[in-house]
């Protein structure tokens, strides 16, 4: 038997605005494998279902396993349209040539279609309205920017 493919409805698009990265280095141990980025989250904007902005505060804490890939884990709020607030855990993964990474590490612009850039984003809400949030999954594609990060978002239907 062969189900049917979930279907994506569109929720929202993020600017997420980043500062410069914070090389903490090479992480040793149990469950460490690579160079430890911290990206400092400063702001932004959402649009779309969801409407508001990006607080400052939250950071992308991000390990690079190899100059072609890093596994990313930001976590940050939004404070929405009326005032609720929406805490985000947003994991991913972004995979390129060696050479447009390197780009990317640079701060250099690289073509969004060069660069697999796929998250997982999962939410905590406190307004009943929201509830629907954590009671989904969603994914979502990215592209790196210099300054930001630029994210929509879809709940598999």
């Amino acid at each position: 038997m062969t189900l049917p493919a979930p279907a994506l409805e569109h929720v929202a698009d993020l600017t997420v605005l980043v500062a410069a990265p914070v090389e903490a280095g090479q992480v040793r141990g149990a469950n460490s494998r690579g160079l430890r980025r911290i990206i400092p989250i400063t702001g932004g904007s959402v649009t779309g279902r969801l409407r508001g902005r990006v607080l400052p505060g939250g950071a992308d804490f991000q390990i690079v396993v190899s100059d072609t890939l890093a596994e990313l884990d930001a976590r940050y709020l939004l404070e929405l349209e009326g005032g609720a607030r929406v805490y985000v855990r947003n994991r991913a993964l972004r995979r390129g040539s060696a050479g447009d990474i390197a780009r990317l590490v640079r701060g250099e612009p690289v073509d969004p279609a060069a660069v697999y850039f796929r998250c997982v984003p999962s939410f905590e809400v406190s307004h009943p309205s929201l509830a629907w949030l954590t009671e989904s999954l969603f994914v979502g594609t990215g592209v790196r920017h210099p300054d930001r990060v630029e994210l929509s978002l879809f709940r598999l239907g």
